[in-house]
């Protein structure tokens, strides 16, 4: 029983976080993403697995509209990152994510003890990206949907732009599956690749998972990072 409950204490803390930062998104002002999380005593543990699930897009409102990130969840945030660096025998997309949210907290310039992921080092390895299928790619892709953002610049981005149809292909069954969090994750890369099908209708697309399950605050965050993509600022 004490295992679900901190279960469904986990699931709804990362919700809330999402929804945190869908509202500073939309707001485009100065609310900050993290507001209703708890960052002190035991709280801050929950908060600190629920960042690692959100990973960098916990910070997204920081990178696209330059919204200051709320002190407290910053320092969970950095917590997170120092203490949870991946095992040799980690996935890459667990590899990936913990990259993506050592440059995330690179560009608050917020101070951290010790090396980040990456420093060093160079950036991992995509290369498995490139002999994966196309259901496979679009599946990974949405899972490192933190890395799409404008400018962004790495081998998955580069990964990414060399197969641009493929990932259509995956936006298309995604969305035919229902799975509305893969399509919000693999629309949102596809607002940014060039080579995307005029046959796609990726803007109706979006607007059909919008309606379809743009309730779910994980789905709605990627749906508004792939709204703000042409105006991103990526500091």
């Amino acid at each position: 029983m004490e295992q679900s409950s901190t279960s469904a204490l986990l699931q709804g803390t990362v919700l809330d976080l999402a929804s945190d930062v869908v509202s500073a998104l939309r707001s485009g002002d100065h609310a900050r993403a993290g507001g209703t999380a708890t960052t002190d005593g035991a709280g801050a543990g929950i908060t600190r697995a629920a960042i690692r699930i959100l990973g960098a897009d916990t910070l997204l409102p920081t990178a696209l509209l330059g919204v200051p990130p709320d002190p407290g969840l910053l320092a969970v945030f950095q917590d997170a990152v120092a203490a949870h660096a991946p095992r040799p025998d980690a996935a890459p997309t667990v590899v990936w994510s913990h990259w993506a949210m050592a440059r995330a907290l690179r560009r608050t310039e917020a101070p951290l003890a010790g090396p980040l992921a990456g420093e060093g080092g160079g950036e991992p390895d995509a290369g498995w990206l490139d002999d994966a299928g196309w259901q496979q790619l679009t599946h990974q892709l949405a899972v490192l949907a933190p890395l799409a953002l404008p400018g962004e610049d790495c081998a998955v981005t580069r990964a990414a732009r060399r197969r641009p149809v493929d990932v259509a292909r995956g936006f298309v069954r995604a969305v035919r599956r229902r799975d509305w969090q893969q399509a919000a994750g693999a629309g949102r890369w596809l607002t940014l690749l060039d080579g995307v099908p005029d046959t796609l209708g990726l803007e109706t697309g979006l607007d059909f998972v919008r309606l379809m399950g743009g309730s779910d605050p994980r789905v709605a965050l990627q749906l508004e990072a792939a709204r703000l993509m042409p105006a991103g600022v990526l500091l």
